[in-house]
């Protein structure tokens, strides 16, 4: 499902609100879950998983093209941890 495709179904599904405040609003949610990752915090959603931020050391990688040694820096990367609810119904529990 991508994002547009999410609006919608909510827009669907409650017929109350108008599309572009739903639009307003799966923007602000997404963007405040992006802005505390920036800042190096956690965000939890309770049954449904755990974004968080790890770090990357810096390394020594190769260059897939030249085969010659090149400097990588440090990275953060997100990463998302399933929780409990969504993990049992995604394995039919």
């Amino acid at each position: 499902m991508i994002k547009s495709e999410l609006i919608a179904k909510l827009a669907k599904d409650n017929p109350h609100l108008y599309q572009r405040d739903v639009e307003r609003i799966v923007s602000t949610f997404f963007d405040s879950i992006t802005d505390a990752l920036a800042r190096g915090e956690r965000v939890e959603l309770r049954g449904f998983g755990a974004f968080s931020v790890k770090k990357r050391e810096a390394r020594v990688g190769r260059n897939p093209k030249t085969g010659e040694a090149v400097q990588v820096e440090v990275k953060y990367t997100p990463h998302f941890k399933t929780g409990k609810d969504l993990r049992e119904r995604l394995n039919g529990k």
